[in-house]
């Protein structure tokens, strides 16, 4: 049995810094690379992209990134484990067999597919058969927006990606699984922990947790001491070095940028923790009041102590549904009076837009610059503050007044209050809202499917 594996993070999310993974798979040994592409919002983009042209659907930048990747798999032989699939793995792992195939790689590469996590297409046979799918947050049943969905994908574990890790893939593509799971599959791999050994579960998780997000593990995004933090032209990202006990050093590659500190793992474990007592995945539930942090050297911190619990009898199910039309627009104005002026311009469009008879299922106005980050505070603001950005938005369920209110936003340069330095974009754009809705499901509800081969020459 492998006593220790090195994962690294190459991405925390779709978007993020495209030259992280080759910086992973060049600055120094790994055994696993962890890419993270989806959150709930971005699964009901990619549903809307593979509605306009089925072979979409996916992240598009893995596939690109794999033609720099995959020689680099065969030379140094690490394994690379990613979410990239979205609402079409199939269709990512045929992009990414075509990349290998450009690059005369042949048989030198084998392709883990897993996928059954995309419920849409049996929405109206799970609902028929009693599964309510309610709401999380309000409790509605899913059959008031049944018309509206877009995209209905559970989470999916790490067992379907160790069996295609044990099936001998080298290139492993999913759908929605769980971010923690690209981490944990690896471990339970190579360590061969029994499934229901929950301390070992928790452990792993835990480890996922903290790598999930990329560099914000090592460095980035700090909230304190952020001043102290060198080098994010280059940042290193996260590293986990597991031990078949449970413990683990997260660290980075050494002469990169960033730190990790018992700081910057504290700041990621907090991030979208929720209970600490419980945090719930679909393999197991850890206890994050058990994480003990110890610093292991420079830029090595050791996680120990973990414990958990069993997994829940339910998985999460991420639904996105069609909820209607926004735009948002934006004026910057300049001092003197840069507040007033703001406030004044605000008065002037609402009014026009009552005069008009639009209707809007709500108007946001934010001064930013006053009080757009963190709300109303106390005392009044600077009156000779230099410049303040005025950003209104508007929602309703049709197009149409959302439309007229992006033409009357430009009006106010020259029929307002004076001094506008900057028209951000030009017209805004009327944009579709997707809106989230969390639900469970029976978790015998739901087959995973994994599929390795190789590519044919």
């Amino acid at each position: 049995m492998t006593q220790t594996i090195r994962i690294g993070s190459g991405q925390g999310f779709w978007g993020d810094w495209l030259e992280a993974p080759m910086r992973q798979a060049q600055g120094g040994p790994i055994d696993y690379l962890m890419m993270d592409y989806l959150a709930e919002v971005t699964m009901s983009i990619m549903q809307k992209q593979k509605s306009r042209d089925p072979s979409r659907g996916y992240a598009r930048d893995f596939v690109t990134l794999m033609e720099r990747l995959l020689p680099e798999v065969v030379a140094k032989g690490f394994k690379v484990v990613s979410n990239a699939g979205g609402v079409n793995p199939r269709g990512c792992a045929d992009a990414v067999v075509a990349v290998a195939r450009g690059l005369s790689l042949g048989r030198s590469v084998r392709i883990g597919l897993v996928t059954g996590d995309d419920i849409l297409d049996r929405l109206d046979e799970l609902l028929a058969a009693g599964h309510a799918l309610t709401n999380l947050d309000t409790g509605r049943p899913l059959s008031d927006v049944r018309p509206a969905i877009v995209s209905a994908n559970a989470y999916l574990g790490m067992q379907p990606m160790v069996e295609a890790l044990a099936g001998g893939a080298d290139v492993v593509i999913t759908g929605r699984v769980t971010d923690t799971g690209l981490t944990l599959a690896p471990m339970f791999h190579e360590f061969g922990w029994d499934v229901d050994d929950w301390d070992k579960v928790a452990a792993g998780t835990v480890a996922g947790h903290i790598i999930e997000c990329g560099a914000q593990a090592s460095g980035g995004n700090l909230l304190y001491h952020w001043r102290s933090v060198k080098g994010l032209a280059d940042p290193g990202f996260p590293i986990v070095e597991a031990d078949a006990d449970g413990t683990f050093v997260i660290t980075k590659h050494p002469g990169t940028g960033g730190v990790v500190s018992c700081q910057s793992v504290t700041e990621q474990l907090v991030y979208e923790m929720g209970d600490p007592h419980n945090y719930i995945t679909p393999d197991g539930v850890a206890d994050f009041t058990t994480i003990q942090l110890e610093k292991a050297g420079r830029n090595r911190v050791r996680v120990s102590g973990v414990t958990g619990g069993p997994r829940t009898d339910m998985l999460k199910v991420s639904i996105a549904y069609f909820y209607g039309y926004k735009a948002i627009g934006s004026l910057v104005y300049s001092w003197p009076d840069a507040y007033a002026k703001a406030q004044a311009a605000d008065k002037v469009l609402r009014r026009r837009l009552k005069d008009l008879g639009l209707e809007f299922e709500q108007i946001l106005t934010e001064y930013v610059g006053v009080d757009a980050t963190h709300g109303k505070l106390a005392g009044d603001p600077d009156p000779d503050i230099a410049e303040v950005e005025l950003r209104i938005g508007v929602r309703a369920t049709e197009r149409a007044p959302v439309e007229r209110f992006t033409r009357e936003i430009a009006p106010l340069v020259l029929t307002g209050p004076p001094s506008v330095t900057g028209f951000a974009g030009g017209r805004p754009a009327v944009q579709e809202i997707v809106a989230y809705w969390p639900a469970l499901i029976d978790r015998t509800e739901i087959e995973p499917h994994v599929r390795v081969e190789w590519m044919d020459t």
